[in-house]
C-alpha cells in the first residue's frame, strides 16, 4: 500500500471517530434554560445581596428565553424605576406592554416616570427662565389635564401652603390672606409654579 493512501485513510478515521457519540453521555453540559419562576427568584434574591447588574443579566436572559412574557420585563422596569434610571424604566415597561397593553404596573412605570422626568426637565427650564412662548403653552396645557385628571386644583403645593394644612388651627379675628404672586414670578422649588 501507498503511505499516502495509509495517511489519509488513518486521517479520516480519525476525524470520523471524532464525531462518533456514545449516546446520552456525549453532551451532559446542555445549558440548561430555567423556568421563568426559578430566574425571577434568582433576580430577587440577587437584589436582595445587592447585586443589581447580577440581577439584570438574570432577567434579561429570562427575556429572551421567554419572549412572549411580560414579566421578565415588568421586573426590569420595576428594578429600574428603583434606581431612578426613568428612561430605561419607561424602555422596560414598553416591553412589557407590547406584550400586554393593559398592564397596570406597565402603564403605572411609564407614567410616573415620564412625569419624574418632566418634572425635572421643567424644573432645569425653570431654573433657566427659558420657559416661554409654545413649550410654556404646551406645559400650561398639559399641567391642566394632570389637573383634571387627578382632580386637584393646584398639581404641587407651595411649601406655604404645606405649612399651613399641617400646622393647627389659630383662632384670628379674620381669614388668613396670602400674599398675591405675580404671573411671572414663580417658586423655584416649585416647577409647576407658574402653571397654577
Amino acid at each position: 500500500m501507498n503511505p499516502k493512501h495509509v495517511l489519509s485513510s488513518l486521517a479520516c478515521a480519525l476525524l470520523l471517530s471524532a464525531c462518533a457519540t456514545d449516546g446520552d453521555n456525549v453532551r451532559s453540559d446542555k445549558s440548561v434554560v430555567p423556568t421563568l419562576e426559578r430566574a425571577l427568584v434568582d433576580a430577587d434574591s440577587a437584589i436582595a445581596a445587592g447585586h443589581s447588574d447580577r440581577a439584570q443579566s438574570i432577567l434579561k436572559t429570562a427575556a429572551t428565553s421567554y419572549p412572549a412574557d411580560k414579566t421578565p420585563w415588568l421586573h426590569l422596569a420595576q428594578l429600574k424605576f428603583d434606581r431612578a434610571s426613568y428612561g430605561e424604566a419607561i424602555m422596560h415597561a414598553l416591553e412589557a406592554l407590547q406584550r400586554d397593553p393593559s398592564d397596570k404596573l406597565g402603564n403605572s412605570i411609564v407614567a410616573v416616570s415620564g412625569l419624574r422626568l418632566s418634572t425635572k426637565a421643567l424644573a432645569d427650564l425653570s431654573q433657566q427662565n427659558n420657559l416661554n412662548g409654545p413649550l410654556r403653552s404646551e406645559a400650561q396645557d398639559l399641567a391642566k389635564l394632570l389637573r383634571s385628571s387627578l382632580g386637584e386644583d393646584v398639581l404641587v403645593p407651595s411649601a406655604a401652603s404645606q405649612r399651613r394644612a399641617a400646622a393647627p388651627a389659630k383662632k384670628s379675628a379674620g381669614p388668613a390672606v396670602a400674599p398675591a404672586k405675580s404671573a411671572n414670578q414663580s417658586n423655584s422649588s416649585d416647577p409647576f409654579g407658574a402653571l397654577k
